[in-house]
């Protein structure tokens, strides 16, 4: 495990699956996600989390977000195209349980998983895409050191809209 403030992360198991289903399905909760916009079936679910849980080679981390002293399960975050090379990897997250945004929740999971990449994987940047109406997502990043790099224009459709895409990058301390 790794530990947080508030939080801690822990492998990603088979048994996530009711949760990871539920919240790769709700259009809330993926609003803001880069996955395409369409229903995501049980069995890809469930396949995705079997590669995850076995681990899919050296270069994807993915770990589920638990809340200290409960145990539950709330999101889930990974490290992905890392490049042991160049040192440099790719972080995704989702806080999946709705009651646990705004609590500061993904704030510790960024700083935790940021922390491990620039500490004990020696890592050098982490990078990151957010939509840019994903406002609340872009103020966390910013608290967590990530400062904008790029942008796609008109990148995605959200509701009919076309969409920047934000590139967003930190860098371990002292680089």
């Amino acid at each position: 495990m790794i530990i947080g403030d508030r939080i801690y992360l822990r492998a990603v198991e088979v048994e996530d699956l009711d949760l990871c289903w539920r919240w790769v399905n709700d259009p809330e909760v993926t609003r803001y996600m880069l996955l395409g916009g369409w229903p995501i079936s049980r069995l890809a679910e469930r396949e995705w989390l079997e590669r995850a849980a076995r681990g899919t080679g050296d270069r994807d981390r993915q770990m589920a977000v638990c809340l200290r002293g409960s145990d539950r399960h709330i999101g889930n975050c990974g490290l992905h195209q890392i490049s042991w090379r160049s040192g440099t990897a790719d972080l995704g997250i989702v806080i999946g349980e709705k009651d646990c945004w705004d609590q500061g929740c993904g704030r510790d999971a960024v700083r935790t998983v940021l922390r491990h990449a620039f500490r004990e994987m020696s890592l050098r940047k982490v990078t990151l895409s957010v939509l840019a109406l994903n406002h609340r997502a872009i103020r966390c990043y910013e608290q967590c050191g990530f400062a904008v790099e790029g942008i796609l224009r008109g990148q995605h459709l959200v509701d009919g809209l076309h969409v920047d895409e934000v590139r967003m990058a930190v860098f371990a301390p002292g680089r």
